[in-house]
């Protein structure tokens, strides 16, 4: 956790890799995750059987060099750490991929302990005496 989602238009392997690098170092240096929790989705548009839409809105410029940043992980952070996180993915970005600042576009999505599944079917959050099962909510 969190989990992330990066979708580039035409790009390579590397690139893909170093945006993911960013983005996960500006989550290490911003937020505090660890440097082993790492769940990354990362995509390539080539702009023919796959693209992106974008255009110039709030006065941005944007152009085939943009990035999305889907990110989810759980809420509780303040408008100051993620205003931080934007702004250090949008340094890392350029640093690691040559992605100019504005071509970045983060999107961050909040949910709570029990949204999470690590494997094994398993909330691995969520101590199991928080959750009520089907059999005992008195409905079947």
């Amino acid at each position: 956790m969190p989990f992330v989602r990066i979708d580039a238009l035409g790009t390579d392997r590397d690139r893909l890799d170093a945006l993911g690098r960013a983005v996960h170092d500006a989550l290490g240096e911003t937020i505090g995750f660890p440097p082993d929790d790492w769940f990354q989705v990362l995509v390539n548009h080539d702009g023919t059987s796959s693209t992106l839409r974008y255009d110039d809105y709030l006065g941005v410029h944007r152009d085939d060099g943009i990035v999305y940043v889907a990110i989810t992980m759980r809420s509780g952070r303040t408008p100051a750490q993620k205003q931080a996180l934007y702004e250090r993915i949008a340094q890392l970005a350029c640093e690691y991929a040559g992605t100019e600042p504005r071509n970045v576009f983060i999107t961050l999505t909040e949910n709570e302990s029990i949204d999470w599944s690590f494997g094994n079917g398993v909330a691995q959050y969520v101590v199991s005496s928080d959750v009520t099962s089907p059999s005992s909510s008195g409905s079947s």
